[in-house]
């Protein structure tokens, strides 16, 4: 039985497999994946999953604004925000709106796994 489900947001392909990789390594279920926040809210609407990982900067409509529509849909959804380093101003933006954490790019397994267990607890 998986640990929890995760919806994977990010304009990036690349971004989108790495992070799947973790995830399902570590024992979490990918529901979706999905490659900008509108779709990523759309997603989430389909497929209610314990978490979502939210890329900020994304064409079409930007993570934060993405965010934003999910918690008017669920106040206690749990938002993960995925950011480049350099975008603290965003990322303080993103944490005012109700996001739950944010893992910075590139990567760091370790911190990511710590992340969405704490959130996966923190739902308990």
């Amino acid at each position: 039985m998986p640990i929890g489900t995760v919806l994977i947001v990010d304009d990036s392909k690349t971004s989108r497999r790495l992070l799947r990789n973790i995830l399902e390594k570590h024992n979490f279920e990918v529901l979706g994946e999905a490659e900008n926040g509108e779709e990523g809210w759309l997603q989430f609407r389909k497929l209610n999953p314990d978490i979502i990982t939210m890329d900020i900067t994304m064409p079409k409509m930007d993570g934060i604004e993405a965010l934003s529509l999910i918690h008017r849909d669920d106040a206690h959804a749990k938002v993960i925000m995925i950011t480049a380093a350099g975008q603290k101003e965003k990322m303080v933006e993103a944490i005012r709106r109700g996001a739950y954490d944010f893992i910075t790019k590139p990567l760091d397994e370790e911190k990511v796994i710590k992340v969405m267990i704490d959130a996966i607890e923190d739902g308990k």
